[in-house]
């Protein structure tokens, strides 16, 4: 998947005014995580589903992160919405992420959608904050290896720190 590729998917599926939604501010400029991204072609080589995820982190008061992986955006074409392209990139990322035992996956999204095929829910992201506006409700969390999902504190991009 080339990152054009991938905008210009973006701007078909969300508009152009999409960076400043609270989404893009949570992974400032983290690099996407291709192990854990996927992309869908036409039969012609075009790119008509993308998904990626993004290394984050809830920020504690006292500065300390709970590691967290950001899903989406999850996109598809306009002409190829409708067709089970989302539903299979997300099977796909949560099969990866349990098979790697990943961090504990979140995302900004409809909880009856995400809830019913995926498990993906609100319990224990109420002490969430994000950088922008945000429905409590539409914040979600899925734990993939038995983890528990909670905390207080900001989201944001991790931190990484190098010895």
């Amino acid at each position: 998947m080339s990152q054009d590729a991938i905008e210009h998917l973006l701007d078909a599926a969300f508009g152009h005014d999409r960076h400043g939604r609270t989404a893009y501010l949570i992974r400032d400029g983290m690099p996407w995580l291709p192990e854990l991204s996927f992309g869908i072609e036409d039969e012609k080589g075009r790119l008509i589903g993308s998904l990626q995820s993004w290394p984050v982190a809830l920020t504690h008061e006292d500065g300390g992160q709970t590691p967290l992986i950001m899903v989406g955006p999850v996109a598809v074409d306009p002409s190829a919405q409708g067709t089970g392209h989302g539903r299979a990139m997300m099977d796909a990322v949560v099969t990866a992420a349990r098979a790697q035992k990943s961090d504990p996956l979140m995302m900004i999204g409809d909880p009856e959608y995400y809830g019913r095929f995926w498990g993906f829910s609100a319990q224990g992201t109420d002490g969430w904050n994000c950088p922008g506006p945000f429905e409590a409700r539409r914040l979600l969390a899925l734990s993939v290896d038995g983890r528990a999902i909670g905390g207080t504190g900001m989201l944001g991009p991790r931190i990484a720190v190098r010895a």
